[in-house]
């Protein structure tokens, strides 16, 4: 009953805490959340241009357009868009600023026909990456009823199907309305990065001990991948004036080279269903993967073949990796029914979910010109949970391995250890003197030890004091030779210790050191009567067969054995004669 109560504490004292941390996260992302949200109403005011644009689109021309509903046939590189308003007459014109969300294109605003700002021309000359995401422009104090201009050039085939809401901000709000608008990735995209980096330098230095934080290191990557991605994802990383282009190329980067760890994770869970094939799968998708990165990696840093052009190959591809992991834990499933490979097949069926849905978001919008939902990137959200299954799994793994590596320890030192003097056993003496057989040029020792008098100690005071006898005699044993060398207990009273020196001062210290502890025993448990005879014989340039060594100093050690027997019989019949009647 009392065992059930303590059980029923530690629940309840886990379930709270579980609570409490829940609570205490819900109430500070919410207090968090508040401050960033706090003045959005205010500061998100804007003046919004979506009606009435004259748009251009190569040789075709609309007038009078809305760009909520504008879609038209997705553009390719080199075409040329250009799209007129006039702004209204009534607005207020102090420190503002127009918003563009751009698209691999190159842009020049233009205000009643004088250039303003221009963008990513210099790039698209050279050959290079323009980038997506938002271009705040600034405006001049008098912009009000004069004429908008804004000429694009594509930059990459099949880059949009239709156009971005178009809104005038005070210059001083910009940064705040993007950081509000896209708090949730901002917080998931900073925990994901610090949190990788911070546990990939933690599991380096692990690494160093043991290679059981090989999957750690691959999740931090993973993870630093996946926080970066979201910040350049959601144009957060414009708060530190990055230009579009480096972070477009930061997010690029970051896609292609998070499936490799994520891959490389896998592998224990591949080699667990032990099939040849499944495992050559997973050796092709790895060189793919690596192989396609580089390949798109590097034709990307040399201008020939830009990221923007080769994203549609690599999602193919990260949606095969991503069948294929989950048809490996499936597999597993099947072999076992371990809560790891669970809690990993439902991060795995999550993450799919969430990727997929982006995919067809972005496909929709960018072929279709169709926004399927005004919710986007859920995958972020997705790939959180999944990092968190992945660490909650390898946590469960790490200690499955660590509880059967100390039943394994605990087996093996049954298997080495004497039961009652947890020293080592004959077994591992045996094994211990032909690893010395094999050393090139070894210099040992070997001690042989005989308990007297336990027979008689057994037959008269029982056999737990024979077990105290056996048990002290081990421990003297121990201390004056266990430091230089290995104690055994050879069975039942005989003992042996092999140490690695032949020098005959250092012998003659520890022998010293044997009769004093035998001393100091006797005198710390009366009526003890602690006795050990010993023998031993050492390495020898004529003889360095262990085997010989050691029957040289069993032999010594019955003779020593003898010498003590003798010498206590003639000790008895000298007390005898002392006390025997006077002959007349």
């Amino acid at each position: 009953m009392k065992e059930k109560k303590k059980l029923t504490r530690k629940t309840v004292l886990k379930a709270a805490l579980i609570v409490y941390a829940l609570l205490s996260l819900y109430f500070t992302t919410s207090f968090i959340d508040g401050m960033f949200s706090r003045d959005y109403t205010a500061i998100s005011q804007y003046l919004p241009l979506n009606d009435a644009w004259d748009i251009t689109i190569n040789e075709r021309s609309w007038q009078n357009v809305s760009l909520d509903a504008f879609r038209f046939a997705p553009v390719n590189k080199g075409d040329t868009i250009i799209m007129e308003r006039t702004f209204p007459a009534d607005t207020d014109c102090t420190g503002h600023a127009l918003v563009l969300q751009i698209r691999q294109a190159a842009v020049t605003v233009y205000l009643d026909g004088e250039q303003i700002h221009q963008y990513g021309w210099d790039r698209i000359d050279g050959q290079k990456t323009v980038g997506s995401g938002y271009l705040p422009v600034d405006l001049p104090d008098n912009y009000a009823a004069k004429t908008l201009t804004l000429a694009f050039t594509v930059a990459e085939d099949k880059a949009f199907s239709r156009f971005d809401p178009i809104r005038v901000y005070e210059w001083k709000n910009i940064y705040r309305v993007i950081l509000t608008e896209n708090r949730i990735p901002l917080f998931l995209g900073c925990f994901l990065t610090i949190f990788g980096l911070v546990t990939c330098c933690i599991t380096i230095f692990a690494l160093l001990f043991s290679g059981k934080f090989s999957r750690v290191l691959c999740v931090s990557l993973f993870s630093v991948c996946i926080g970066l991605w979201t910040l350049c994802y959601y144009n957060v990383l414009l708060i530190f004036a990055m230009p579009l282009y480096t972070i477009c190329l930061l997010e690029y980067l970051t896609l292609y080279l998070a499936p490799i760890p994520l891959i490389i994770y896998m592998r224990e869970d591949v080699l667990a269903l032990n099939r040849p094939l499944m495992y050559t799968v997973y050796r092709i998708l790895l060189t793919v993967q690596i192989m396609v990165t580089a390949v798109f990696l590097g034709l990307h840093s040399i201008d020939l073949v830009h990221c923007a052009a080769t994203l549609k190959y690599m999602q193919v591809l990260i949606l095969c990796n991503l069948v294929y992991f989950i048809i490996v834990e499936f597999m597993n499933l099947r072999i076992t029914r371990q809560l790891v490979h669970r809690l990993f097949l439902i991060g795995m069926l999550l993450l799919s979910g969430c990727v997929s849905y982006d995919l067809v978001f972005y496909y929709f919008d960018r072929y279709l010109g169709i926004a399927i939902s005004s919710t986007k990137g859920i995958a972020s959200v997705g790939l959180v949970i999944f990092i968190f299954l992945l660490l909650v799994s390898f946590y469960l793994n790490l200690t499955q391995k660590m509880m059967q590596e100390t039943e394994r320890n605990f087996l093996i030192k049954s298997a080495y250890t004497d039961e009652l003097t947890q020293i080592h056993n004959r077994r591992y003496c045996m094994e211990y003197m032909t690893r010395v057989k094999e050393k090139e040029n070894p210099h040992y020792t070997v001690f042989c030890f005989d308990l007297n008098n336990l027979k008689i100690t057994n037959d008269t005071y029982g056999h737990a004091q024979g077990d105290i006898l056996i048990r002290s005699a081990a421990n003297v044993i121990v201390d004056a030779f266990e430091p230089h060398g290995i104690v055994a207990r050879m069975g039942g009273d005989e003992f042996i210790a092999i140490v690695e020196t032949d020098d005959s001062g250092k012998i003659s210290s520890m022998i010293g050191e044997f009769r004093s502890g035998i001393l100091r025993k006797n005198e710390e448990i009366p009526d003890l009567h602690l006795s050990i005879a010993y023998g031993y014989a050492s390495c020898s340039p004529k003889e360095c067969n262990i085997e010989k060594i050691y029957q040289l100093a069993d032999d010594r050690m019955y003779e020593n054995k003898q010498a003590i027997k003798n010498s206590g019989a003639r000790a008895l019949d000298s007390e005898n004669a002392k006390h025997s009647p006077e002959r007349v």
